[in-house]
């Protein structure tokens, strides 16, 4: 049996020299790479002594599935992010086509985005949980490196909820791309 040991929750930032930064793509350019790669879309939530937080993630990539590790990204600019870095652990929510109002809610700033308690509850463990997502991860946050004007997130999964006995996935996939919400369907199969 392979044992694995968790890294301590933090690590030394990473920093570009004034060199480094030099030879760096404008910003724009970077923005307009990524435009056209189209990314899932997930929902992150946490709480933090009574303050729970969501943000919707297009970051989100699988690591490993022994352990089960995953990884996403945070702007140090997101309402969301001061709390996500102080907890332990955080529930990640596959949301699909037919979840759009909570991509979209944890997409948008300046609102409450728990004021509609019948759409949330608490799992045992207290982490907030939206009822409409199909699927969702809890998992420990196991390693943070501050990277840029982002925070990196690894995230240990402990326990799910997905939908048992299922074919196909109950609601067609949500991406974005190019700056707006897409649903993959049998229409974009292209092999």
């Amino acid at each position: 049996m392979t044992t694995f040991a968790m890294p301590s929750p933090a690590h030394p930032p990473i920093h570009l020299t004034a060199a480094e930064r030099a030879e760096s793509l404008p910003a724009e350019t970077f923005r307009s790479a990524f435009r056209g790669h189209p990314s899932g879309v997930t929902v992150v939530t946490a709480d933090l002594g009574g303050r729970p937080v969501a943000i919707t993630v297009s970051s989100l990539a699988s690591v490993s599935a022994e352990p089960p590790l995953i990884v996403f990204s945070v702007s140090s600019k997101a309402s969301s992010s001061s709390v996500l870095r102080q907890v332990d652990s955080v529930v990640i929510h596959m949301v699909g086509s037919d979840q759009l109002w909570l991509a979209q809610l944890g997409a948008t700033s300046g609102v409450d985005r728990f004021a509609d308690t019948s759409a949330w509850t608490r799992l045992a463990t207290g982490e907030p949980v939206f009822t409409a997502a199909p699927a969702y991860v809890r998992g420990k946050v196991v390693s943070r490196i501050e990277a840029g004007e982002a925070s990196i997130f690894v995230v240990h999964a402990v326990s799910a909820t997905v939908p048992e006995g299922a074919a196909e996935p109950v609601s067609a996939p949500l991406v974005y791309h190019s700056r707006s919400w897409h649903r993959l369907d049998e229409r974009s199969k292209l092999a």
